[in-house]
């Protein structure tokens, strides 16, 4: 998948996402240790909301939600960690780390998006 299309499929996500009340924080955040396609705080609960953002198109070998390996959650939660040093303000919230897995079928694109899918 091209550049191009992951971020097409995040500003997908981030639509979604905004639509059920999740406020964006930081997109694409990088830094040395990691990426986070998406921060975001989820006001009901104040919980900041790490979204992972995978996509597979129709006859994968795997979903987009299995493919999140160990080393690749791990990376997550360094750059997790690095984005909450860099705004301490932050981190006495609650964390969750959610998914929204992107599946391509017949040209259209189902969006699931899975809670706390997993834990630091």
């Amino acid at each position: 998948m091209s550049l191009a299309e992951g971020r097409r499929r995040e500003r997908q996500a981030l639509a979604f996402l905004g639509a059920r009340g999740l406020k964006l924080l930081a997109i694409n955040y990088r830094c040395r240790v990691g990426e986070l396609d998406l921060v975001m705080r989820e006001a009901g609960a104040d919980m900041l909301v790490v979204v992972e953002v995978r996509s597979r198109r129709a006859g994968a070998l795997c979903s987009a939600e299995a493919s999140i390996s160990r080393s690749k959650r791990q990376r997550i939660i360094r750059a997790t960690r690095h984005y909450l040093a860099r705004h301490p303000w932050l981190a006495s919230r609650p964390l969750r780390f959610d998914v929204v897995a992107i599946s391509q079928s017949d040209g259209e694109n189902e969006l699931r998006w899975i809670r706390d899918a997993f834990r630091a």
